[in-house]
């Protein structure tokens, strides 16, 4: 059987290069994830407290589509 060092050696940078980028693209999408997630809140009521949510009003404070994209995954509404 005869094989072929540049034909191996071609493979083996198509792997390398094919592991670095999925590497590359789940530590994007990691950091996606950590971006859209909800930040814990240390305010949690104890017992049996209640905590009432505050609705943003429209035509009050102006966010940016980033924000509003942000809230829109966060809430899955």
């Amino acid at each position: 059987m005869i094989i072929s060092v540049p034909k191996a050696l071609r493979r083996l940078c198509y792997i390398v290069i094919f592991v670095a980028l999925s590497c590359l693209f789940y530590n994007i999408m990691d950091l996606l994830h950590s971006w859209i997630n909800p930040v814990p809140d240390p305010y949690i009521p104890e017992g049996s407290a209640v905590r009432a949510f505050h609705e943003i009003q429209p035509g009050g404070e102006a966010m940016n589509p980033g924000e509003r994209l942000r809230l829109y995954y966060w809430y899955g509404e």
